[in-house]
């Protein structure tokens, strides 16, 4: 591991250390190809393995045996020869293949022939009223205390929302002793119906068996109640109440820590900075790129692999790290491409690997009032814009989420939209009576994410850097 770039140029520069990049990283770099793996966390593993070299939840059935098969990627990837930062935020990537990075104060411009994105998954946004209010978190926030430091909620927590990740986070805490007085179940009873054609290949996938087993593990030790149709947290300077309606019947609680969670969409900033071309997905709610079956992408020498390449899972995220890595090392060092598996047995493996997902995807699809709010309700929080303001300037003339910005700064502040641009681009295609594909996302940039003018200042000086600073 180092802690500045050794190297000006590589082969191969792979963006993110979860699953996808651990796996891509470990083979271009076992490969003999000069190998950059770059990560903003303090050590490799991503969301899903978060931590996992340095957790202190040494007990290995409290986080789950998926969680320690992380292990063995990351050992993977210290031995093949890749050279690996972590603590390092991207914040600039473009069609020349030049990435910009932001490390122990300083900023670094390195160049590669091959770019692999790992950029992973984000909770998808879940704006209900008193969502901004200290006190509530999302579940993956929670999960990160929990792996990295071995912390719990106290008080009186109640857990809120739908998705594989909410059960498990739920059973991790009761696990490790933590209390939970209430799971809010948001998933859409109506969906059951509509899952059912994908649920053959879903019984015989590994997810069918685990989640059953997690699901009953949380019910039997503490109340869950099905069928939540709205949440509004309240409180005056911090949560205090939960009030929800499940069944036609509306209650309200006491609450102390509110976890939230209503599933992961990819996390396309960069790439789509980067000019890569998407498409909205119409069934997981959400943009996605478009990739050749090798995970390249519509920029030439870029490539795309992991949950950032669309929802899928660990295990999905490691297949699609291989798949990128092989088309790689083919493109840069044939010869050596010749050990490894062909692209059709990668691909085999990749569609086993996937068996069952649409059924989750249909299944876990988020009702329309957890994704499109009423009009109270804060959307942007970084500039405190409320659905009524969004709908209010489209009735001004605002026909997408780059014209909004002249209206409301939606998506200008240090989050760059990834908290608000999901429902942005729903809410307006509502309001408009438009589909998402229409209405469209934000035009993203280098800074995508916040960088000083000390760093900035740190570049080396010359054209190219002034480029990187400055491109449209």
């Amino acid at each position: 591991m180092t802690s500045i770039p050794q190297r000006d140029a590589y082969d191969v520069v792979v963006i993110g250390a979860g699953p996808a990049g651990l796996a891509a990283a470990a083979l271009t770099a076992g490969a003999g190809l000069a190998t950059l793996l770059v990560d903003e966390n303090m050590g490799p593993g991503g969301q899903v393995w978060r931590a996992i070299t340095t957790t202190p939840v040494k007990e290995k059935r409290l986080l789950g045996d998926d969680y320690w098969a992380g292990q063995r990627l990351v050992d993977d990837v210290r031995a093949s020869g890749a050279e690996i930062l972590q603590r390092a935020t991207v914040w600039s990537l473009d069609r020349t293949l030049e990435v910009g990075l932001s490390i122990d104060g300083g900023a670094r411009l390195v160049r590669a022939k091959r770019i692999i994105l790992a950029t992973g998954a984000l909770e998808r946004p879940f704006p209900i009223p008193g969502w901004t209010l200290p006190g509530v978190m999302t579940a993956g926030a929670a999960q990160t205390m929990l792996k990295s430091s071995g912390l719990l909620p106290q008080g009186r927590v109640v857990v809120a929302g739908q998705g594989p990740l909410l059960w498990l986070l739920s059973a991790q805490i009761l696990r490790m002793g933590g209390m939970i007085d209430l799971v809010l179940d948001t998933a859409d009873r109506r969906n059951r119906l509509r899952a059912l054609p994908h649920l053959p290949p879903f019984l015989t996938s590994p997810y069918f068996f685990k989640g059953l087993a997690m699901m009953r593990e949380v019910r039997a030790r503490t109340q869950v109640v099905g069928g939540v149709t709205s949440l509004a947290a309240r409180g005056s300077g911090r949560v205090e109440a939960l009030a929800y309606e499940a069944g036609g019947r509306r209650s309200e609680i006491p609450v102390d820590v509110l976890l939230l969670h209503q599933g992961v969409v990819p996390n396309v900033n960069l790439a789509m900075a980067a000019g890569v071309r998407h498409r909205w997905d119409d069934v997981q709610l959400c943009w996605v790129p478009e990739l050749d079956e090798r995970g390249e992408s519509s920029v030439a020498g870029i490539h795309v692999a992991g949950d950032g390449a669309g929802i899928g899972g660990a295990s999905v995220a490691v297949h699609r790290g291989r798949i990128a890595a092989r088309a790689v090392i083919e493109a840069l060092k044939p010869e050596a491409g010749l050990a490894l598996a062909d692209h059709a047995t990668l691909a085999s493996e990749l569609a086993r690997a996937e068996r069952g997902r649409a059924f989750l995807d249909v299944l876990f699809q988020p009702a329309r009032q957890f994704r499109i709010p009423a009009d109270e309700t804060v959307v942007c929080r970084c500039e405190e814009v409320t659905a009524r303001d969004i709908r209010e300037s489209v009735a001004l003339g605002a026909t997408g989420p780059n014209q909004l910005k002249a209206y409301r700064r939606t998506g200008m502040g240090p989050c760059q939209g990834r908290l608000c641009g999901l429902t942005v681009t729903e809410l307006m295609a509502e309001a408009r009576g438009r589909t998402p594909a229409e209405i469209g996302y934000y035009r993203l940039r280098a800074p995508v994410k916040p960088i000083t003018l000390a760093e900035l200042a740190s570049l080396p000086k010359g054209e190219d850097a002034t480029k990187a600073v400055v491109r449209g």
